[in-house]
């Protein structure tokens, strides 16, 4: 099956992107130190087609103002990844599911400033124009369309002195989304829409990100 079946916002793109994910074996990373958060990479429909839903954080937030996200944050004591994922939805765009939208986990990815972030991947029938985001976290929603994921010009990798990892980005119209975000697009890409075991956790983040 071509990544291009993908594209459209079906009932059997849903069972694609779960068998993919299901077949997946997932890495967990066991680093006490570091503080633990998850991310969704939601699946909606979004012009006919499938997305992803990404944000713009809230530019008044000290950490990270203004840049690209995932919908995701800490997680809580006595919560799981899953759990902490699906609170987050609701608190940061308004959106309520349970646990039966969840497809199924990614790596986690570990970040240059202290993160260990296990990716949670969901599937709604939720429609663009019923999201509202809380502004106190996020200034706008957007959508990351299966096209735009499966450009030939992404990911971009490139060289950086600080590291002796490559930094990955990810083109998004006319900017580019960094790692950790655009790691985790670009593993979600891989395994979900093309069925590929590829790993991201030697990627590095921009030195703007480390902090």
């Amino acid at each position: 099956m071509k990544a291009l079946d993908t594209l459209n916002f079906t009932a059997q793109t849903r069972d694609r992107l779960c068998s993919n994910v299901q077949s997946f074996t997932e890495r967990r990373q066991d680093e006490t130190n570091l503080r633990r958060a998850a991310v969704t990479l939601t699946v909606f429909k979004y012009e006919g087609g499938a997305a992803i839903i990404l944000t713009r954080r809230s530019s008044k937030l000290r950490d990270h103002g203004g840049q690209w996200a995932l919908p995701g944050g800490r997680i809580d004591p006595g919560e799981n990844a899953v759990q902490a994922a699906l609170r987050e939805l609701n608190e940061e765009i308004n959106l309520s599911l349970d646990e039966s939208h969840v497809l199924g986990l990614l790596d986690d990815y570990l970040t240059r400033s202290g993160y260990l972030i296990t990716p949670v991947v969901i599937w709604t029938d939720v429609e663009y124009s019923e999201l509202e985001p809380n502004l106190d976290e996020v200034d706008s929603i957007h959508a990351f369309t299966f096209d735009e994921l499966s450009r030939a010009d992404s990911p971009y990798l490139e060289s950086i002195p600080q590291s002796d990892r490559p930094v990955l980005s990810m083109h998004y119209g006319d900017d580019r989304i960094f790692a950790p975000t655009g790691a985790l697009l670009y593993q979600f890409r891989e395994v979900a829409i093309f069925g590929r075991a590829t790993r991201v956790l030697h990627y590095d983040q921009p030195v703007f990100a480390w902090k």
